[in-house]
Formats: structure tokens, C-alpha cells, sequence
């Protein structure tokens, strides 16, 4: 392939660094900013603005895991992306992100950064007494989202739909009872996200992107919180209805249509800000290489009522559900803490899950869509899945049902983000900016989830 002139690669690597740094801006203006307000007025709700977290700097039993996780990354990663076997690649891309997951959460210490996370009260593990009768449990489910309501539910179960708190019940139900189980539930299926886009991004733009991609992917600041939140298993759960999709309006198979609309089911039963995912979605027939047949739409939709139709019949309404959320929302801190912060440095703790890389990445992902008939076909179509999960990020943060732990919430936006770093050459020193971020996160710290 020929390479641009030497002026126009400095001119896109001054480019990528502004991006960068304006990223970086936003993150300290938003520190400074949020710290004025909370210790003025009390409204944010957070030690440490814009994050969930208290300053505690330390160091844990999984540092020097986490510390060699990271040099390895960086210095074979892009290499070793390149060169495995494509299927080799998707079974290293889950034990890295794996080993990098665990080895960040237990810096924190088994307790303190797996097994207790899931047991505190707002947590979904606190409520698994009450559900020794699951349909009965589903059918008054409602009757317990509003402050006031008699036996109210914890804040993380009344703020989604049962599917997460059901999730749990069968766990426990399975033998594999308490906080590690959980949390290990919640790594060992979250770190499957970054394979799920990477399927993804094969089928829908090409294999090279998705190599580039990879070492990203891994290691992701995200994986901060991936281990241990729920979030990081809704995480993995939508990114698989996506690449199911992918796989079906690229020809794979009709069948994997049928599968993604049950994911993607599943996905709007465990958040309720998790239905803005149809926006990614309905980018992927537009970013797929082929005319989509109707009877992927007939086998998506079908796959698509099935949880709807189960929880329905078991007595759960979901848009009674919904409407009672927004109303448990503003009687809690959600009703106090300011919009006109959040709306901003929401974006703020997106540019901390997701590194410097990607602010550069989506500097790139503007340009290919604005140069859309000169820029390559593959970088294209990856640039159209990138915007849609931007876009669905904004919509959420715009509707003011996610002020503040976006660091959290988003998640599942926030790895549909990361595959615009596979447009940026130097991979390496991108990489390494992307683990020393996770790394200062983890280690300055203490997240509270």
C-alpha cells in the first residue's frame, strides 16, 4: 500500500494529539469543576468527580499481574494480533482481557475488589431471599421500585428490569452462591465482549481492522469496572446481539439473526438504557456488505419477543417498570444532582473507560465520514458502527436518566467505541497511554464498583 506523504502522517498525528489533549481538558475541567460544586453545594453526590471513587492511592495483590498484563500487551500485542489464527486470536483476545480484568479488580483485594462488590446494600445479591418464588417475585416486582412502597428494592434492582436480579437468583440457585461467584460470573462473561466485537468488526468492515482492534480491546480501561459490575456482563450480552446480527446480514447464517434478536431481548431485561442498543443495531445493515434478506428481519424479530413474551406472561410490564423507575430516580439523588454538570462531564468519564486512544480514534472515525468517497470502503463501515454507538451514548447521556457513574452505566456503549483505535497508526504508543490510564485509575483510586 502506498504511504502518504510524510507531512499529511504528521499532520494526522498533530491532529490525533489534539484530540487527545482536548480529552484530556475535559477530564481535568470536569475534575476541577465537580469538585467546586460538591464541596460548595453536596449536589454531585461523589467523592471524586466525575467518578464514583475515593482518593486512596495503594497497591494490591494483583499489581505486579496487572503491571506485567500491561507490558506484555504493549510489547506483542500488536504483533501477536496480527499473526495468530484468526480463531487463536478470539481465544487469546478472552484470556487477556481475562488476566487483565482479574488481575486490575484484585489490586483491590479479593474482598474489597470481587466478592463484596455484588453484597453491598444497593446491590442486586441483598434482594435473592425474596425470590424463592420466582413468578410470584415477578409479578409484584413493580409494586417495589417507588421510595415509599412497602419493602422497596435496593437501588441497582429497582433501577433495572428483574432479568439482572433473575440472573443472580439462578446462580445462587446453581450452587454458586455469594459475592465471588457473582463476581466471577460477572468478569468471566464480560471480558467475552471484547471477542463479541471483534466477530463484529471482521464481518462487517474487514479482519485487518478487527487485528488492530484487538490489543484495545484488551486492554481497555474499562476493564476497571467490567471487574466486578453487573454492567460488565450487560456489557457482554449486548455486544454479542450485535456480532450475532453482523454475522447474519453478512451471509454467515440466518440463524444467527434469530439468536441476536433473543440477545437483544435479553439486553433490554437487564437495562432499561440498554434498548438505545437498536441504534448500533440498525447501523450494522447499513455498514454490512450485502442487501438484507426480510427473513432476517422476520428471525430477529421473532428472537427479539421471546424474553419480552416470558416476563410478560410471568406478570412483569416492562413500561410500568420504566415509568415507575423515573419516578424512584428523582426521589433519589438522581432528582438533586445538577444536569447541567453531567451533561458534560459524563463525556468526561467516557473519555477515563475509554483512553486518550479512542478521543484520538474518533477524530479519525469524523474524518472517514466525511471524506465517505475517498476513504476506504472497510474504515468506512467501521467509522458507521463506531458513530452509531456514539450516537446511542449521547442520546443516553442527553435524556438525563444517567447523571453521573456513567463510568459504569455505559460500559456497554464504550466498547463499540474502542474499534475506532484500530484507525490509528503507532499502535504501541497508543497502547501503552491506554494501560497507564487503567493502571493510575486502579491504583490511585478505590472505584466504588
Amino acid at each position: 500500500m502506498t504511504q502518504p506523504p510524510l507531512r499529511d502522517r504528521y499532520a494526522g498525528l498533530r491532529a490525533d494529539l489534539c484530540a487527545a489533549s482536548a480529552a484530556a481538558l475535559l477530564v481535568l475541567v470536569a475534575v476541577l469543576v465537580g469538585r467546586h460544586i460538591q464541596d460548595t453545594r453536596r449536589t454531585l453526590f461523589v467523592h471524586w468527580p466525575p467518578l464514583l471513587a475515593d482518593w486512596d492511592p495503594h497497591l494490591g495483590p494483583g499489581t505486579p499481574a496487572a503491571v506485567l498484563v500491561a507490558v506484555a500487551g504493549v510489547a506483542y500485542g500488536p504483533s501477536v494480533a496480527v499473526r495468530l489464527p484468526w480463531r487463536g486470536l478470539l481465544l487469546a483476545a478472552w484470556a487477556a482481557a481475562l488476566a487483565w480484568t482479574w488481575s486490575l479488580a484484585l489490586v483491590d483485594g479479593w474482598q474489597r475488589g470481587v466478592a463484596g462488590r455484588l453484597t453491598t446494600r444497593n446491590e442486586y445479591l441483598r434482594v435473592i431471599g425474596r425470590f424463592h418464588d420466582l413468578p410470584a417475585a415477578l409479578r409484584d416486582f413493580t409494586h417495589h421500585i417507588v421510595s415509599g412502597s412497602p419493602d422497596p428494592w435496593p437501588a441497582h434492582v429497582a433501577g433495572h428490569p428483574p432479568a439482572a436480579t433473575v440472573t443472580f437468583v439462578l446462580l445462587d440457585r446453581a450452587g454458586l452462591r455469594g459475592g465471588g461467584w457473582a463476581g466471577a460470573w460477572c468478569v468471566t462473561v464480560g471480558a467475552t465482549a471484547c471477542v463479541a466485537v471483534l466477530v463484529a468488526v471482521r464481518a462487517l468492515a474487514d479482519e485487518r481492522l478487527a487485528r488492530r482492534a484487538a490489543p484495545f480491546l484488551v486492554l481497555a480501561p474499562a476493564a476497571v469496572w467490567v471487574g466486578t459490575s453487573a454492567d460488565g456482563y450487560f456489557a457482554a450480552v449486548a455486544a454479542w446481539s450485535v456480532a450475532l446480527l453482523a454475522l447474519a446480514v453478512t451471509g454467515r447464517s440466518a440463524a444467527w439473526a434469530a439468536g441476536s434478536g433473543l440477545l437483544y431481548g435479553l439486553t433490554c431485561y437487564l437495562s432499561y438504557g440498554l434498548t438505545l442498543f437498536a441504534l448500533i443495531g440498525a447501523a450494522v445493515p447499513a455498514a454490512g456488505r450485502r442487501r438484507v434478506r426480510p427473513v432476517l428481519i422476520v428471525l430477529f424479530l421473532a428472537g427479539a419477543a421471546v424474553v419480552p413474551t416470558v416476563f410478560t406472561l410471568a406478570g412483569f410490564d416492562w413500561w410500568e417498570g420504566y415509568r415507575l423507575l423515573v419516578t424512584r430516580y428523582y426521589q433519589g439523588v438522581g432528582g438533586i444532582r445538577p444536569y447541567g454538570y453531567w451533561v458534560w462531564a459524563n463525556l468526561a468519564c467516557t473519555v477515563l473507560i475509554t483512553g486518550l486512544a479512542t478521543a484520538a480514534g474518533l477524530r479519525r472515525t469524523g474524518v472517514c465520514l466525511v471524506r465517505r468517497r475517498t476513504a476506504p470502503r472497510a474504515e468506512f463501515r467501521l467509522a458507521l458502527l463506531v458513530a452509531a454507538a456514539l450516537l446511542a451514548l449521547l442520546a443516553a447521556d442527553l435524556s438525563g436518566m444517567s447523571k453521573a457513574e456513567t463510568e459504569r452505566i455505559w460500559l456497554p456503549f464504550a466498547m463499540w467505541l474502542l474499534p475506532a483505535c484500530a484507525l490509528l497508526p503507532r499502535p504501541r504508543g497508543w497502547l501503552t497511554a491506554q494501560a497507564a490510564l487503567a493502571l493510575l485509575l486502579n491504583h490511585l483510586l478505590l472505584t466504588g464498583w
